[in-house]
């Protein structure tokens, strides 16, 4: 079995992705896993890529339970609870009761227990995530009026993260606000401490700078007592993490000779209803084939005549095609009103995944960008997939992997819906491998 510096667990694959993307930039040679093998793949760290932030809470435990045993099997010295910048969470809500499960695991595994259960914070200022006094802020607005209130699957109507993953937990939450931050990592290790001395055993952290992510990361790893069984957050404070095991390991593996992408054929797949995938729609320019899940339940084979023009317009051309479920907010309510949330949600799923398993398959497509976490992870389950290795990182929070799972190499890019420049459906080519 292999031993790695960090071993992360993510609630959807393009958030896995997007951590694996600052993990291999801060000098790790990284691997996400989709799924478990029996044997760990030789990297830095390795990234395991579920499908929990929108799943029953009873099942969302159990995998991550599942997934840090088998980190911890091989050798993962600090383990991390990946989830959204924006902190994405149902009703029931699965980042608290998740963390509890992971802690629980770890600390079977420590002979002298943990000081907390999870130290850690969404900020990631590097795509404008940042929390204030426990607020969390999209840009220059609070999350709650960002357009994560209306998000159709996780809609984010409080801002205040220990109220939020207060309700998701049965132990107290506690925050160390941002001036304790930016006093130095040992005013930091005293407010964690302080913390935890209040009763805490969840403790969220204001961040508003890189900086200030590589002082959380320094005070929690720094020292000889662990202070925390389990680190969690978003990729901003992952990446600082890894920059900080980086600069410590002793040797590195060698990053894999990854397999040579041959064919000119691209696809974008997009199921996200963000309003940043909207308006990268708005901006991409060639032929646009949508799917309408009223369309899936209304009789005749809706898939297979968009197929059909899907496959006429890569022979006739090398320019990307874009097969998207992504519409305005009142059409997606509509469906849902007609169908159910969930329905229409797992109708759209499905239809989207054979559309990229068919294109990969029989169409010669090689590379696809996907934008959406629950639409990656769909398209993925039907590719086949097991494992990505990072290519070439794109922007923020967005690279190309390459796996060779299928029955020829292939490109992906796993976008998280509000990721990206309002122009990455075209320039994101200009960096495929």
């Amino acid at each position: 079995m292999s031993n790695y510096a960090l071993g992360a667990v993510a609630d959807d694959l393009s958030g896995a992705c997007d951590l694996a993307a600052g993990l291999t930039e801060a000098g790790l040679a990284t691997v996400v896993l989709l799924g478990l093998p029996d044997e760990a793949p030789r990297a830095d760290a390795a990234v395991v890529a579920q499908k929990t932030r929108t799943a029953p809470v009873a099942v969302a435990v159990s995998d991550s339970a599942d997934a840090v045993r088998w980190l911890l099997d091989a050798g993962s010295d600090w383990i991390y609870q990946k989830y959204c910048s924006t902190f994405d969470s149902t009703a029931d809500g699965n980042i608290g009761r998740v963390a509890d499960a992971m802690a629980a695991v770890i600390e079977e595994h420590s002979p002298s227990g943990c000081f907390l259960s999870s130290v850690g914070t969404p900020a990631t200022p590097a795509v404008g995530r940042t929390q204030y006094q426990g607020y969390l802020f999209v840009g220059d607005r609070l999350l709650s009026e960002s357009s994560m209130r209306d998000h159709p699957l996780t809609p984010m109507r409080d801002s205040d993260l220990v109220r939020v993953l207060g309700d998701q937990t049965d132990v107290p939450v506690g925050l160390v606000p941002w001036p304790s931050v930016r006093m130095g990592t040992e005013d930091l290790v005293t407010a964690i401490d302080v913390a935890a001395g209040h009763g805490a055993r969840h403790v969220l952290v204001d961040a508003i700078t890189d900086d200030d992510l590589d002082r959380i990361a320094a005070a929690l790893v720094d020292g000889e007592r662990r202070r925390t069984c389990l680190i969690s957050g978003a990729a901003g404070l992952g990446t600082a993490l890894g920059r900080l095991l980086a600069a410590r390991l002793d040797e590195r593996s060698a990053e894999p000779a990854l397999p040579a992408v041959v064919g000119d054929r691209r696809l974008i797949v997009a199921g996200s209803a963000s309003e940043r995938t909207r308006e990268q729609e708005a901006a991409f320019s060639g032929l646009v084939l949508r799917l309408d899940p009223r369309d899936l339940v209304a009789g005749g084979d809706a898939v297979g005549v968009l197929l059909g023009t899907l496959g006429e317009a890569l022979e006739a051309s090398a320019d990307p095609v874009l097969v998207t479920a992504t519409t305005d907010p009142a059409d997606v309510r509509a469906a849902q009103t007609e169908l159910g949330a969930e329905r229409a949600a797992a109708l759209l799923e499905t239809a989207l995944g054979t559309v990229a398993a068919r294109a990969v398959d029989t169409l010669g497509v090689t590379r696809i960008l996907v934008a959406g976490g629950e639409t990656s992870g769909a398209v993925a389950r039907a590719l086949g997939l097991r494992s990505l290795h990072v290519a070439s990182v794109v922007g923020p929070g967005l690279a190309w992997m390459v796996s060779d799972d299928t029955r020829h190499p292939i490109g992906v890019l796993f976008k998280p819906g509000n990721f990206g420049n309002a122009d990455l459906y075209t320039r994101a080519w200009e960096s495929e491998p």
